[in-house]
């Protein structure tokens, strides 16, 4: 499968995480430890990026928020679960058609090897 260079990158960053890490942590921990690997690598985020939805014209806080919102152009979210299942896959994709954002990973810390928990998307 083909990874742009931005996703290649943030896929190091995460790997660099898990590696030192390993799986059994809280989210927010590799949130926090991503934050700080992009950071260091001079690759532009934001954390926890408000996401608010549209509706009739009018913009609606329903509390949706990005994990990482990377360059502005892709979105990542993580988890640390025992297996991805759907509703993961659909939160993404939801958050990628509200933003307008093409490109998005999901990312799952709980797995022995972090290869086992990446998914891309791409809309």
């Amino acid at each position: 499968m083909y990874f742009d260079d931005l996703s290649k990158k943030v896929i190091g960053c995460a790997i660099e995480v898990h590696r030192l890490l390993g799986p059994g942590l809280l989210e927010s921990t590799y949130e926090q430890c991503l934050a700080h690997e992009l950071a260091i690598n001079n690759i532009g985020f934001k954390l926890q990026h408000l996401l608010p939805v549209y509706y009739k014209d009018t913009s609606i806080d329903c509390g949706y928020r990005i994990d990482l919102l990377v360059e502005g152009e892709l979105i990542i979210e993580l988890k640390s679960v025992a297996e991805l299942i759907p509703i993961h896959q659909a939160q993404i994709l939801t958050y990628m058609k509200l933003s307008l954002i093409k490109t998005g990973l999901l990312i799952n810390f709980n797995s022995l090897k972090l290869k086992d928990g990446l998914k891309r998307f791409v809309l």
